[in-house]
């Protein structure tokens, strides 16, 4: 099988993990208990009016029809509108979405780059002081419950020392910006970016700094290692350009996990640091039994796992000459 055929099989997948993916999500809302009406239900109100409001909401169509309206709707580019806010889904969401692609993605990014460089040292530095106190931190970051970290960097960074704000998005009185430039690349955006972001990086970079270093604890006993020392190179171009290249197929595969794992996870961080994302969004859209709200976000969470492994699939081919197109 050659390149474009394991490309066009892997796309073909993707079409299919989706469609599993939201009939799975449609199937799971609809079937939770719950009354999606209880938020307009008025004291006094009959059941006529509740009636209106169901038929309203398109709720007493059977489930079939509903499957094939959302579906219909997702194909155009439409998420349904909201029961909670009577608004298209995607109106209220893609702000929040944006919130959380930018704190979630700039911790996964800062993990991974940290977490590799250092993997690949502690594994170079088999068996020193240095290797030790690594492994151990790392454990500590990864054993910590995620709102501890939060906790304990807002406390240092923001309560004694003052150096950083200690929630939000923005300053107080600062307006949003209506621009996506001036929005999400402004000073005072990154100024509050940067605790949130740290407090998550601690969490997430002990996966890929304890990952790579133990996969280069194997790679470094392979014999072109040995080769390469002999022919004369630098320390720091085994280690980077021979030993960690051919050591990072496992983390990039770990990546997609991390990523999906960041993202179902951003309720903590939204939550101790007061950030307007998808996951406080998300719980309160469960909350109110907004099913067009609540499957709009897990979609849009969802779709981040999904291509990220479509992703690995293909960087794993760019990575490593030897894995066949099977």
């Amino acid at each position: 099988m050659g390149l474009r055929e394991y490309v066009v099989r892997r796309i073909f997948q993707l079409v299919i993990t989706y469609w599993a993916f939201i009939t799975l999500l449609f199937v799971l809302f609809r079937a939770a208990p719950g009354d999606p009406t209880s938020m307009f239900v008025m004291d006094g109100m009959d059941e006529e009016s509740r009636q209106e409001i169901i038929a309203d909401l398109g709720l007493d169509q059977p489930l079939y029809l509903q499957y094939v309206d959302y579906m219909g709707q997702l194909l155009s580019g439409s998420f349904g509108v909201s029961f909670r806010y009577r608004e298209p889904v995607w109106d209220v969401l893609v702000i929040k979405f944006w919130n959380t692609i930018f704190l979630m993605g700039a911790a996964v990014i800062c993990a991974y780059v940290i977490g590799v460089l250092a993997g690949a040292l502690l594994g170079w530095w088999r068996g020193k002081r240095a290797e030790r106190v690594g492994i151990v931190a790392g454990l500590m970051a990864r054993s910590s419950p995620e709102f501890w970290t939060s906790i304990i960097v807002l406390s240092v960074f923001a309560f004694w020392l003052g150096w950083l704000p200690s929630g939000g998005m923005r300053s107080i009185g600062a307006e949003m910006a209506p621009s996506f430039s001036a929005r999400y690349l402004s000073t005072d955006f990154v100024y509050h970016l940067v605790l949130p972001v740290m407090a998550a990086t601690i969490y997430y970079m002990a996966t890929p700094l304890l990952l790579m270093r133990n996969t280069m604890l194997d790679v470094l006993k392979a014999d072109f290692i040995e080769i390469k020392k002999a022919e004369g190179l630098s320390e720091l171009t085994i280690l980077y350009k021979h030993a960690a290249r051919n050591s990072i197929l496992p983390v990039v595969t770990m990546a997609a996990i991390v990523t999906g794992t960041a993202m179902g996870g951003s309720l903590v961080i939204e939550t101790v640091f007061n950030w307007p994302g998808m996951g406080r969004e998300m719980v309160e859209a469960i909350n109110y039994n907004d099913y067009p709200m609540a499957m709009g976000a897990f979609f849009l969470m969802g779709s981040v796992v999904i291509i990220m492994n479509f992703v690995a699939d293909l960087l794993y081919v760019y990575l490593d000459p030897r894995v066949e197109y099977k």
